[in-house]
């Protein structure tokens, strides 16, 4: 790195303290935000202790969304029977009636992008505040974001669930009931989207090197 190298100057460095409601910078001892009164604070690590506790709780409750039916169907008054079916037996059993497109939708949405927010706010959790050149700040950042905003579309399989048992009820033809998954489901997706927004992004930009990697012309 060369000597030459402009400092990173962050809004900490600055003695400023950004606002995270509407994201105005002011002098660090100012309490309240002038433009949308919302409390200001620095970031602090302690901070992500809230995260934590969010984050396991939606880990907590999303092992009984796995292992537990989201849906409950029922035939000609239960004569016929009834079934039941977990998130993977849902996605198993559209790839069986030829759903490729749909089973696929359900397994991104209810398994891979649940698990990939868990793996992503640990990870975040963990770099918070920690060494970190400009560019890795930038990638942190863009994870953050999105993290945030997939964030609602984890709630899919609820929304199924939910519309099946709002429209398929046909007395005593068919009826189809939410299992006790979708709660747990819903919870979990809940906690991990209290956990993102709790989530301090401030904390990325504190482990900034006092120089960038790189100097006023692009080179090393």
């Amino acid at each position: 790195m060369s000597e030459n190298t402009p400092p990173v100057m962050t809004a900490h460095r600055a003695g400023l303290v950004g606002c995270r409601s509407c994201g105005r910078v002011w002098p660090e001892d100012t309490a309240i935000c002038a433009r949308c009164h919302a409390k200001l604070y620095k970031p602090d690590r302690r901070r992500l202790q809230l995260v934590w506790a969010w984050l396991a709780a939606g880990m907590i409750c999303y092992i009984p969304a796995n292992l537990f039916p989201m849906m409950k169907t029922q035939t000609f008054a239960g004569l016929s029977g009834s079934s039941e079916a977990t998130i993977v037996e849902g996605v198993i059993e559209l790839i069986h009636y030829g759903s490729y497109d749909i089973a696929l939708v359900v397994f991104v949405a209810s398994i891979v992008v649940p698990i990939a927010k868990f793996v992503a706010i640990i990870w975040l959790g963990v770099v918070a505040g920690k060494p970190a050149t400009v560019e890795d700040a930038h990638s942190r950042l863009r994870i953050y974001e999105v993290v945030e905003f997939i964030g609602r579309w984890s709630m899919i399989d609820v929304f199924v669930v939910a519309i099946l048992s709002a429209l398929v009820q046909l007395g005593f033809v068919v009826s189809i009931h939410p299992g006790p998954a979708a709660v747990s489901f819903a919870l979990s997706v809940a906690f991990t989207m209290l956990s993102a927004q709790s989530f301090d992004p401030r904390l990325i930009w504190r482990g900034l090197p006092l120089h960038s990697s790189k100097n006023v012309n692009g080179t090393e």
